[in-house]
């Protein structure tokens, strides 16, 4: 069991603060930091600080993987870490986005690899042969779009805009089943030629002046969320998507799961993902990174979903919280240590055989495993091989702690 230190990444959508406050350090930080990983993916591992000095957790992982691993998740993944926890800081709305499945992702990944696409290019789109299914939960207010609203109620959104341009795309939406008007809404928008989005962009966003002004508030959200976006991308279609997505706010520890296929943007907040151990990504527009229509066309999922079905089902296990999911490759428990549990040493054996990945959101707790013991401050992560389990936890103070299995 050892201290992990997980690998920062600065994209301009971060934040200068939260992530630097969580962990400790000065603020401001010196660029937008906009993810913090913990996990074992090639393209930027975590650390393990050892009393050897600090180890890649790939390294550790290849140099013992029984020991690290254990036998079931050796079984089920091979020899390697199938899952990612990370700290996401959003000051601005990622892009426009979704994740391929299982069998989309291996071969999207061979067609680039025969096509000579570098994994370090910026127009690669499979950056390894994963699907990536994840669960957000928030650890402050976050707001985020997620999966195609039912196509009735967007209907009623477009209708309250009272946008003249609209009437043929509520035809289209109306005049086929939902899954089939939503593709080819969608579909119709995020490829039209740009004098066209010139012209219906800003209508729509008259519209929803026009809806505000009126002091109208059954909408109120998402015709804002459209107007903050279609400030910071003019001329994007990624803005008129944002009238077909659910719009979620999430209190702290509520969350969403988005799975293969599903459309989505997180717009600002700050929050723990725990993911399959992936990158890839397929971007549809409000970014300057690389867009590819097409290939996003290819794995989207049109089937309408509401709020509810994008948040997991949460239940209360002892001490734990545990948000369900259907993802083979983690599980994932907030631990809150309160109460009772305080100032004695409390088991926290886990069904999920495998390693653990820990990360403490608030307050302190020790750790004690098989091979010793270490504390964890808000902002630190530890590191439990498989054959350190099982842990106990002492805490003297009010402690949240996250925990990553993985889910066999």
């Amino acid at each position: 069991m050892e201290l992990l230190r997980g690998a920062l990444r600065t994209y301009a959508w971060g934040s200068r603060t939260a992530i630097a406050e969580f962990t400790g350090r000065a603020v401001p930080a010196a660029h937008p930091e906009a993810e913090l990983w913990f996990g074992a993916h090639p393209g930027d591992p975590a650390w393990l600080e050892t009393d050897a000095g600090e180890v890649s957790l790939l390294d550790a992982l290849v140099a013992d993987p029984e020991g690290q691993l254990g036998p079931g998740a050796r079984a089920r993944f091979g020899d390697v870490l199938p899952f990612l926890v990370k700290v996401l800081a959003a000051d601005e709305p990622l892009s426009l986005q979704a994740h391929p499945s299982a069998a989309q992702a291996a071969e999207g990944y061979l067609r680039e690899e025969r096509l000579g696409i570098p994994l370090s290019s910026p127009v690669r789109n499979y950056r390894d042969t994963s699907h990536k299914p994840e669960l957000l939960v928030a650890l402050q207010p976050f707001e985020a779009l997620a999966g195609f609203r039912q196509a009735s109620r967007t209907v009623e959104l477009l209708r309250a805009l009272a946008v003249s341009d609209l009437d043929p795309f509520i035809d289209l939406l109306s005049d086929q089943s939902d899954a089939d008007g939503l593709r080819a809404l969608f579909t119709t928008w995020i490829t039209a030629p740009q004098p066209d989005i010139d012209v219906l962009v800003p209508a729509v966003l008259d519209g929803a002046i026009q809806y505000i002004s009126s002091g109208a508030t059954e909408f109120a959200g998402e015709v804002k969320t459209v107007l903050e976006l279609g400030e910071r991308y003019p001329g994007d279609a990624g803005v008129l998507a944002a009238l077909l997505l659910n719009r979620i706010t999430l209190a702290p520890g509520e969350a969403i799961f988005v799975s293969a296929g599903s459309l989505h943007t997180y717009l600002r907040g700050f929050a723990v993902e725990v993911m399959a151990n992936s990158d890839n990504v397929l971007r549809g527009g409000l970014t300057p990174k690389h867009v590819d229509v097409p290939e996003l066309l290819r794995v989207l999922n049109f089937t309408p979903t509401t709020e509810a079905q994008v948040r997991p089902h949460i239940r209360r296990e002892g001490f734990g919280l545990i948000y369900e999911t259907p993802a083979d490759e983690f599980a994932v428990a907030l631990l809150e240590l309160d109460g009772d549990y305080l100032g004695h040493e409390v088991d926290a054996s886990c069904s999920h055989e495998g390693p653990q990945i820990l990360l403490c959101a608030e307050g302190c707790t020790t750790v004690h495993g098989k091979s010793g013991s270490l504390t964890l401050q808000r902002g630190m992560a530890a590191w439990v091989a498989a054959d350190d389990a099982p842990i106990r936890l002492v805490a003297r103070e009010p402690t949240k702690l996250f925990r990553a299995t993985v889910g066999l």
